[in-house]
């Protein structure tokens, strides 16, 4: 999982230089006012790359950890050796793609800021549900694991009722979006993975 190494430790590396550094963090921060009237087009990666304080760093790389070996190991057998391009178009994809939605929202907002790499662990996370949905996932407050396409559409759901009733500064849109997009993407690269999904949860024959 060599990649998923390597975006850990970029991820981690940056996000300690900004929260010791608050000019490099402004530099970085999502800010849609600022993408669309000064052309910060850079922004819209940057932002997943440094996170708001340390727990928020931690889930997020903890997730990461914890799914993206898989991930890498199935794309590597399936796609065998263009594996590494599709597996870091699936995470940039989540970072792009979650983000857009609070673009639109935001972009004449010079108040509105969003960092984390969360839009795009969830692309990793519902790219690992379509790869291998007989698998179970665990919360840190469930002490048993839940059916992954259970969890996937409770997840989905979840952050739809947010997105839309929600005051709590997090990003469920990117939460919604990043997970969407690694369904979406994982099925685009090889299409009969949706019949083989369907077949494994006994929805098809």
């Amino acid at each position: 999982m060599e990649i998923s190494y390597f975006i850990i430790a970029i991820t981690c590396i940056v996000s300690i230089l900004c929260l010791r550094d608050e000019a490099l963090f402004n530099k970085l921060k999502f800010n849609a006012y600022d993408v669309r009237h000064s052309n910060q087009w850079y922004r819209f990666f940057s932002y997943g790359f440094l996170h708001a304080n340390w727990m928020h760093l931690l889930i997020n790389m903890f997730v990461l950890f914890s799914f993206g070996e898989f991930v890498e190991k199935r794309f590597h057998a399936i796609f065998h050796d263009k594996y590494m391009l599709d597996y870091i178009l699936l995470y940039m994809g989540g970072l792009l793609i979650s983000i857009i939605p609070a673009y639109g929202k935001h972009k004449n907002d010079v108040l509105y800021n969003s960092v984390g790499a969360s839009g795009a662990v969830s692309a990793v996370v519902f790219s690992s549900i379509i790869l291998y949905p007989l698998g179970k996932i665990s919360l840190f407050f469930i002490p048993i694991g839940i059916p992954s396409p259970l969890f996937g559409i409770l997840y989905l759901i979840y952050e739809f009722y947010m997105s839309k009733r929600a005051k709590d500064n997090i990003g469920h849109d990117a939460h919604l979006w990043g997970a969407i997009f690694g369904i979406v993407y994982t099925l685009a690269l090889r299409p009969s993975l949706a019949k083989e999904f369907l077949m494994m949860v006994g929805l098809s024959s």
